[in-house]
């Protein structure tokens, strides 16, 4: 029975921090599974370089991973962590400017070397020179001692078992933060199930490290985070491509179609190939197919022969699939592209995120080529968002692309799973039989005959008897579905494609704004992985005492009917975006409003403090 204090908390952040062989994406993501375990809301934020192995020891080469949790509603990973873990003198110095005066720092001292310390610019130790003297500073031989614990494991070099660090390192916060570990015991046996000694070194160094912040002197305190109040139901710790990937099956399902994704591994979308390669038992078909290009191609290939073609993709990608979406566009048949997207332009930050492909999404196509865009809010909405792109596409016979991004692809948070019986039913109609008759009477398939209420086009599926007929990119006759070069043929089915995506907007609910006073003067319009933040700052504001008011968009084309009233309704209009300035300009455009940008271009999030100060002055502005 331990006899060290035990201090109560409402809120931590932590940040784990080391080279990118250091297993720090795996460390954080153990210690996010326990904290989900015992019902903490959280949200986190990997944060890794593009190369697939920088240099060791240098700056470009810091992989973090940091997890915001506690006993309230999360809204962000938290603008600075609390608490650093740093395992080598470039993880401290890259992100020593994040943390507050007074955060904990916890350093592998192992690892200050001489030339490790050279390699990042340090004359000496920073730990031993007094520039850390506003931290409170944990100096622990993290290597050294998983390597004393691991002594018994005779078949095991010392590089093996300096490797075990990072679970010592998980043992270690787990003890402080009062983490069960029984989720990673099982994490690491199905993982090292054929490796029985690896398996039982990292066990053993995983309850080393939590033993020692047991024993140690170094340590007087550990922290408890009690279980934030959250609906009642099943929850599952999820990331937004994960989510995304069980969306699309779900709707497959509740649409009663195979899925088929065709698509290009590319960062940060490759997680949802790798997920929906391993749900084959549950109807879904994955091809990677030699390029982005072949990717789409078989994707409306799929759909066109019945299936529910989805393609996945980051900028460069969507890019390249913007001929083959032009021709779902022409043909009206449904496709779903789901767009992750990156920091640009061309290869840009792979691993970075932003929310620049907004305009590309709508106009980067040849002709006129509208396609519904949406877009999701949180990882976890990343699987309500994927049910109405398929609701949506498959409904109107369109391209649907979602627009996520790398925060919301690799961020998690807890997810609670729904009851199949409240999803919707996607059931769709193909055509079976000829829906006309030609001048002689004789009956006759029209490919482009529409539905009143939708404009959508009958769905054939290729080989049914009497349904022949053509497709391709040349434009369509109305109606028949023959070549046509009319002029006036031209203008009405380009005038048809459209009015089917802005009817859209009759079936998408209206724009809510939360304005708890009633009497903002200033209101925040944000789109996409900016809701978190947007809405972290507005709270901040509030508790200022400032009056705003937040309106957040998931449809991004068409927009709710009700918007331009929306935005009409008040003095001040703030659209934060990690891009510069995109939505803004639409809406100034549509609805000749004055809607401000604040934008950021970082790769990073934006913070809460940030974007509360800039709401704090708006409100002053509209106020004088």
């Amino acid at each position: 029975m331990s006899t060290k204090k035990v201090q109560r908390l409402d809120r931590v952040v932590i940040r784990f921090a080391g080279d990118s062989g250091d297993g720090m994406q795996l460390t954080g993501d153990r210690f996010t599974s326990q904290t989900a375990l015992l019902g903490n809301d959280l949200s986190t934020l990997p944060n890794f370089p593009a190369e697939i192995r920088a240099p060791q020891g240098t700056l470009p080469g810091v992989s973090s991973f940091q997890l915001h949790f506690a006993d309230h509603n999360v809204l962000t990973p938290g603008d600075a962590p609390d608490v650093l873990v740093a395992m080598n003198p470039a993880a401290l110095k890259a992100n020593l400017r994040d943390l507050p005066r007074g955060a904990t720092i916890i350093v592998n001292t192992d690892e200050f070397t001489k030339r490790n310390l050279s390699k990042v610019g340090y004359a000496q130790s920073p730990v031993d020179d007094g520039s850390l003297e506003s931290y409170h500073v944990h100096p622990v031989a993290l290597t050294s001692i998983a390597v004393e614990a691991l002594a018994s494991f005779s078949d095991l070099t010392r590089k093996e078992k300096e490797r075990a660090k990072n679970m010592f390192a998980l043992g270690l916060l787990s003890w402080l933060y009062t983490r069960p570990m029984e989720g990673t015991e099982a994490f690491l046996k199905s993982k090292f199930a054929d490796n029985p000694d690896i398996l039982e070194a990292n066990l053993t160094a995983l309850h080393a490290g939590f033993n020692y912040g047991e024993t140690t002197e170094d340590f007087a305190v550990s922290y408890e985070v009690a279980p934030a109040a959250m609906e009642p139901g099943t929850y599952r710790n999820v990331t937004g491509n994960v989510a995304l990937s069980l969306g699309l099956v779900a709707a497959a399902h509740r649409a009663r179609l195979p899925l088929f994704l065709g698509s290009y591994p590319i960062t940060p979308a490759s997680d949802i190939l790798h997920t929906l390669a391993g749900l084959k038992r549950y109807g879904v078909a994955t091809m990677q197919a030699e390029d982005e290009i072949a990717g789409v191609g078989a994707a409306l290939g799929a759909s066109f022969g019945g299936a529910l073609g989805v393609t996945t993709t980051s900028g460069p990608g969507l890019a390249l699939k913007a001929e083959t979406i032009g021709l779902a566009v022409s043909l009206e048949l449904p496709l779903v592209v789901c767009d992750i997207q990156r920091g640009g332009p061309s290869t840009g930050l792979p691993t970075k995120t932003e929310q620049a492909d907004l305009l590309q999404a709508l106009f980067g196509r040849n002709g006129e080529s509208p396609v519904a865009v949406v877009a999701p809010s949180t990882p976890a909405d990343c699987f309500d968002i994927a049910v109405e792109a398929v609701r949506i596409a498959t409904t109107y016979r369109t391209p649907v692309i979602v627009l996520s991004d790398g925060y919301l692809a690799n961020g998690s948070e807890p997810w609670r799973l729904p009851s199949t019986a409240a999803l919707p039913d996607l059931s769709v109609e193909f055509a079976s039989e000829p829906n006309a008759v030609n001048a002689d009477g004789a009956p006759v398939f029209h490919p482009y005959q529409r539905d009143p209420e939708t404009l959508a086009r009958p769905w054939a599926i290729p080989g049914t008897a009497g349904l022949e007929h053509r497709i391709g990119g040349i434009e369509k006759a109305d109606v028949t579905g023959n070549i046509s070069y009319d002029p006036d043929n031209h203008d009405r089915m380009t005038r048809l494609r459209q009015a089917k995506i802005d009817g859209i907007a009759a079936t998408i609910p209206p724009l809510e704004v939360e304005d708890p006073s009633g009497e903002a003067k200033v209101l925040v319009v944000g789109w996409g992985s900016t809701y978190g933040p947007i809405a972290a700052a507005v709270r901040l504001a509030r508790g200022a005492g400032a009056r705003v008011a937040q309106a957040h968009l998931r449809h991004l084309n068409p927009f709710p009917a009700n918007t331009g009233e929306v935005l009409r309704r008040y003095d001040r209009v703030i659209v934060p975006e990690m891009n510069l300035g995109q939505l803004a300009m639409l809406l100034r455009a549509k609805y000749l409003v004055d809607a401000r940008s604040h934008t950021s271009v970082r790769g990073l999030p934006f913070q809460a403090a940030e974007l509360a100060d800039v709401i704090s002055q708006a409100v002053k502005e509209a106020s004088a």
